[in-house]
């Protein structure tokens, strides 16, 4: 995986942070720093959709449940994105939580910006 670096410059504003990682966002180059399991990745909105997809898309009751000698580990590939995580099952749901947390916060920064400009206007 490959960590990338944030110039000093880039302004930062946290959206979510969970003790295991966090999400900042960066208004002027529009795009989201996940910070997890000791990895920066810069995502830009389609790849961060389709992050919450594969996220989402994991069956953790499935694999918490599965007789299989399979490995604990779940590959999550993001098409068109340099980023590959490998996670454990615990990672999993820590991710998870992180990204749940995340957009929540997005979605209630979009409807207080509604409720707000609504009033004005």
């Amino acid at each position: 995986m490959q960590n990338v670096a944030v110039a000093p410059s880039v302004e930062l504003l946290e959206v979510f942070q969970t003790r295991n990682g966090s999400v900042s966002q960066s208004d002027s180059q529009k795009c989201w720093y996940v910070n997890f399991a000791g990895h920066h990745n810069r995502f830009d909105y389609r790849s961060i959709m389709k992050l919450r997809k594969a996220i989402y898309g994991i069956d953790i009751e499935a694999l918490l449940l599965s007789s299989d000698k399979a490995p604990d580990v779940e590959i999550v590939f993001i098409c068109a994105c340099d980023h590959c995580y490998v996670l454990t099952l615990l990672e999993i749901i820590a991710f998870k939580e992180l990204i749940e947390g995340t957009f929540v916060m997005l979605e209630l920064n979009r409807i207080l910006h509604d409720r707000v400009y609504s009033l004005i206007a």
